[in-house]
Formats: structure tokens, C-alpha cells, sequence
């Protein structure tokens, strides 16, 4: 379903951009210049069934390449888990790097740490539209008070359970997490080519909700000082909780030990799963498998009856490279893939949720499937500690390998969060 929050059609869009004046530059570009044509590279995440999100880049491409002669637009697609890798090589050779990316909210503080990313504070308060941009949102662009891209969507993640296996086992909907685990081993019993509930030990937003819920965080402190929370007794007691959802009734640890969050949803999504985690954003590839028209989505589940999980804040933005030869171009196209008029597009497309408010009331308003994530984000959400080395603990998989090494034997959940909480406070240390 189309939604009436269109701000423009591209044509027009295209028309005002080629008409426009030129944004408010400075010179804290690193390459020294601003050419007004050639080739913008751009670098955007692959996602589960990511056809729906090209042909909606390719259209802001053809608008954007059409309003500035002698421009062209080269999109790249990388895969989310080595992403880490292709943006540190992209920030120590210049020559290779694109224009223009997305990232993980999770990463801005690294990312402009290791000088990689433009400052486009002035822009981003010229852009008529970043007035409605939510809050929450534009903090995930902030550093130090200045801004380092555009939001360009907000996700969280709830539960998406099989209708049609839930009716024919007479099974009710999870009210706690203790009542999730059970009803994930009655399906695994009851069915065992499924498994009942389809979990990761490589995805680390799906475990994050049990730590949470369980009273548990990841670290505490602010300003860039940071101590782990992940060996606390609350974490411990959250990570038991996800780690004993790994074994032969449930989601054998052999199969699910290596899985990440893309390949849960697709899982769930190929009919494999009774139910499984997965944002907002996974919807498309939920609609495309083969288990259309017969699955729900409520919010996770709490540790008492009717309370929500704490869900992570997540989703994306769209930045400039610091090494960018285009600033001006770059910027503009920035703020053409974050705009309302391709979040609304992206949310048709993908379920991706708009940062704009008012974009993102409309869209509720339109589609059911956005209700469970808006209970969830109001129902309160974390986000990781505002430290660049956030970054660092992300890219060496702290958290995934003490998943994986409970899961597999190797170390019980004491000495396994143990070691995770000093490789966290090793990377603070440094950061410091």
C-alpha cells in the first residue's frame, strides 16, 4: 500500500534540486575540493531480498543525475558483516573510498573518531526538512554537539510467530520470556523440522533484549568513560536465558551457533521457524517466503507477564566521506536518500520505519504490521554507549564469541562474560 506522504514526484524533485542554490560549504573537507561534476560513489547496506531497496536508490539516482549534468552516481551494495573491514580500508586509502555511505548508528562515534566522516552540521540545519527529523534519530548522527550525517531509518526489532502453527498446536501467544521458551520447545517437540524458536549466536540485537529484560547492561558511564556491564549477575542471568535457547529442542546448536540475524529471518521466512526475532525491516522477506498471510508480529516479551523487552534503538544513516572530492554534490545526495520522499519510499518498499515523525505517523496509520514496532519503541529501547569504541568491540565480535562460546561448551556464562567484559574495557581504555 502507497502512502500519501509524497512530498514530490522525482521529476519535480529533480527540476527544484537543478534549480536550487548550493548548500553552505566549509573547508573541513580533507581532499581541499569541491569539484561540481564526475562520479559520486556510493555505498549502501545489502539487505535480506534487497531488490525492492535498488529499484528505489535507482530512481533517486535517475532524479539526482538528471538535476546535475554531468554528474553520475555509482551505487555499490556490501554486506553488513563486513562492513567494518571495507570502511577502514576506505578511510586509510582515500582513492578508494566512496562519496557517500551508509552506516550503523552503532558506528558514528568511531567513525568520526577515525576522522571519516564530514561534518555537515551547517546543512543539515539549511535542510528544510530535518525540522521533523525525531530526536532519537538525529542524536544517533551527533558527536560533541555536531552533526555527521542524516538519518536515514529507525529500526527495532519483535516477535514474528506463525499464526498457522500456533492454531493447529492450540498454542497462546508468549506473555513472558519463560512462557517464550517453553512454547518454542512444544513446537521443536511437536514439529521437529522446525525449529521453534530460529535464534543466532552470532546475532547479537536478538540476544541483547534477554540481557536487558533481565536487568543486565552493556556498560555504564558517560563521555566517552565506559566500564562493561556484561558480567554483572543481571547479564549473566539475560545470557543464560538466550544461550539455553541453543540445543537439540529447540534450535540445535550445530545449525544456530553461526546464525545472525539475517539468516534467522530467513529462516523464518523459507517456513523453517515457529517463530524467530526480527525487525521491522525484515518484513519484505517475511512477505516474500513461503509463510505470507500466515504469521503475526507482537512485541518481545518481558520477564513479567505483559511488559515488552527492551528492544535496541537501531537503523541506519546516510553520511558524507571527510575525503570526499564532491562536497557539495555529495551532500546533496546525501540528503536526497534521506529524504521524506525516499523513507517513504524505502518504507513501502522495505518496512523500513521513516525518522521523520510525521512520516512515520502516516505509515503507521496505513499499515498494521508497523503497530507491534511502534509498541515496541514506546515501550522503551537501549542503545550501545556513545563510545568510539563501540566500534571496535562491534568489528572483533566480543559479544557474539561469548554467545558462542557458552553455546558450544567451550566456557560457562561466568568466565565467558568475564572475558567479553575485559576485551569491553580493554577497547574503552584505548578509546579513552
Amino acid at each position: 500500500m502507497k502512502l500519501s506522504v509524497r512530498c514530490a514526484g522525482l521529476t519535480a524533485l529533480a527540476a527544484l534540486l537543478a534549480t536550487a542554490c548550493a548548500p553552505q560549504t566549509s573547508s573541513n573537507s580533507s581532499s581541499g575540493k569541491d569539484e561540481k561534476t564526475g562520479t559520486l560513489r556510493v555505498w549502501l547496506f545489502q539487505e535480506v531480498g534487497n531488490a525492492p531497496k535498488e529499484k528505489v536508490v535507482d530512481s533517486v539516482v535517475a532524479g539526482f543525475e538528471k538535476a546535475h549534468k554531468g554528474t553520475k552516481v555509482e551505487v555499490e551494495y556490501i554486506p553488513v558483516e563486513t562492513r567494518a573491514q571495507r570502511v577502514k580500508a576506505a578511510f586509510n586509502d582515500p582513492g578508494s573510498a566512496p562519496d557517500v555511505m551508509e552506516y550503523g548508528n552503532t558506528d558514528t562515534a568511531g567513525y568520526v573518531k577515525d576522522g571519516g566522516l564530514l561534518d555537515v552540521t551547517e546543512e543539515f540545519g539549511d535542510w528544510s526538512e530535518a525540522k521533523d527529523t525525531d530526536p532519537t534519530a538525529k542524536q544517533s548522527v551527533t558527536v560533541d554537539g555536531r552533526l555527521y550525517g542524516a538519518p536515514f531509518y529507525v529500526g527495532v526489532r519483535a516477535l514474528y510467530y506463525r499464526t498457522d502453527v500456533f492454531e493447529e498446536l492450540g498454542l497462546s501467544v508468549p506473555r513472558t520470556m519463560d512462557e517464550l521458551a517453553s512454547t518454542a520447545r512444544k513446537i521443536r517437540a511437536a514439529k521437529p523440522e522446525l525449529y521453534g524458536l530460529v535464534v543466532g549466536g552470532a546475532y547479537t540485537y536478538g540476544a541483547m533484549p534477554f540481557v536487558w529484560a533481565n536487568g543486565g547492561e552493556l556498560a555504564s558511564g558517560k563521555g566517552g568513560s565506559y566500564a562493561s556491564g556484561i558480567d554483572s549477575p543481571e547479564a549473566r542471568k539475560g545470557i543464560k536465558a538466550y544461550t539455553s535457547l541453543f540445543g537439540d529442542d529447540n534450535c540445535p546448536a550445530a545449525k544456530c551457533a553461526g546464525m545472525g540475524g539475517n539468516d534467522t529471518v530467513s529462516a523464518f521466512a523459507a517456513g523453517k521457524a515457529g517463530m524467530a526475532i526480527g525487525g521491522d525491516f525484515s518484513h519484505t522477506a517475511v512477505e516474500a517466503g513461503k509463510v505470507k498471510g500466515k504469521y503475526a508480529v507482537v512485541p518481545l516479551p518481558g520477564v513479567k507477564s505483559g511488559s515488552i523487552a527492551p528492544a535496541f534503538a537501531g537503523g541506519n544513516n546516510i553520511g558524507v566521506l571527510k575525503s570526499t572530492s564532491h562536497r557539495t554534490l555529495a551532500v546533496r545526495l546525501m540528503e536526497q536518500l534521506a529524504s521524506k520522499e525516499t523513507q517513504s519510499e524505502l518504507f513501502d518498499a522495505m518496512g523500513f520505519l521513516p525518522t521523520f515523525t510525521d512520516v512515520r505517523t502516516r505509515a503507521a496509520a496505513k499499515e498494521p504490521f508497523v503497530k507491534p514496532f511502534v509498541r515496541t519503541l514506546s515501550g522503551g529501547t537501549r542503545f550501545v554507549p556513545a563510545s568510539p569504541a563501540w566500534a571496535r568491540i562491534d568489528s572483533s565480535l566480543v559479544l557474539p564469541t561469548m554467545f558462542q562460546e557458552v553455546v558450544s561448551g567451550k566456557k560457562d556464562v561466568t568466565t565467558a562474560s568475564e572475558d567479553a567484559a575485559k576485551k569491553m574495557n580493554d577497547a574503552f581504555g584505548s578509546a579513552g
